[in-house]
């Protein structure tokens, strides 16, 4: 896939975007800066103009009966997710291919991951100042910052082969993020929704539970082999917060059966006091140099 576009900003976004690049040891971030920040921007419009535009016209009662403006954020917060999902999932499959990466899964480069990456980063910062901005669980504050903290080291570059095969993560989102709109236009406990409820949690459970702890060991192994060259640092970092998004992949993954089954049995009752019966869990989104989105 190739993105041979240029704007007559990219090359101040450039200047911009080196000595960024020479400040946090990120030699391949200053090409690919203009495209993050194209992201970050679109993102941000889709959030604060297209979204509510669009939605206001086209499901008018349903938009309309939104009365707070957290709920009225949250709608569009999940409109921005789906958008996401649909750029990122495409430019991350591209890189697949890639035998560069295959050889060298830590070190390799390819300019489709720099591409992949910076889209994803441009989204994840969005999504960081807007956890920030709009303060409503800190875990979505950490689970921004940390993604696009990790994403953020496939410039350096680092981690290339696995970057864009966390993101594959996202696929999952398409289905919860049509599982809250169904209940937001009137569907709750509709047949839709369980079919969707089914391919939701089958999605997550293939992509994030054993396609992601696959991938997790297959990472793992991959550090130790280069632990000679990686700081104790890296490996902590990288294999600490690896295995805590895992663990939290875990976690949201009952939260959904849980607020799934609240739709159609109203005897169904949470493990844990904790469980949110709205079925709103944090986003899907990969955890190592990592995906959700909220």
């Amino acid at each position: 896939m190739s993105l041979s576009v240029h704007l007559p900003t990219d090359r101040p976004l450039r200047a911009i975007g080196e000595p960024l690049a020479r400040l946090l040891n990120l030699p391949h971030l200053a090409d690919h800066f203009p495209l993050l920040v194209y992201a970050f921007l679109l993102f941000t419009a889709v959030h604060l103009v297209i979204s509510p535009f669009l939605s206001a016209r086209l499901l008018p009662k349903s938009y309309g009966k939104l009365r707070s403006r957290r709920a009225v954020n949250q709608w569009n917060i999940q409109v921005v997710s789906l958008f996401h999902v649909f750029i990122v999932l495409p430019l991350a499959f591209a890189c697949f291919s890639s035998d560069t990466l295959k050889s060298d899964k830590l070190w390799g480069w390819d300019d489709r991951v720099g591409r992949t990456v910076a889209v994803a980063c441009g989204y994840f910062l969005w999504d960081t100042l807007d956890a920030i901005i709009n303060f409503d669980d800190i875990g979505f504050l950490v689970h921004g910052a940390s993604c696009l903290t990790l994403y953020m080291m496939a410039f350096r570059p680092f981690l290339g082969y696995y970057a864009p095969r966390f993101l594959t993560w996202e696929l999952s989102t398409i289905f919860l993020n049509i599982h809250r709109f169904l209940d937001k236009t009137g569907y709750t406990g509709s047949s839709a929704q369980w079919i969707n409820g089914v391919i939701l949690l089958s999605t997550f459970f293939s992509v994030r539970i054993v396609y992601g702890w696959y991938l997790t060991l297959d990472f793992m192994h991959s550090l130790y082999a280069a632990r000679a060259e990686l700081s104790t640092f890296y490996l902590l970092v990288f294999a600490f917060g690896n295995l805590t998004l895992n663990a939290l992949n875990a976690t949201w993954f009952y939260k959904m059966i849980f607020a799934i089954r609240k739709r159609f049995d109203d005897e169904a009752k949470p493990l844990t006091a904790g469980a949110p019966e709205d079925g709103t869990a944090p986003p899907a989104v990969p955890p190592v140099p990592a995906s959700a989105s909220h």
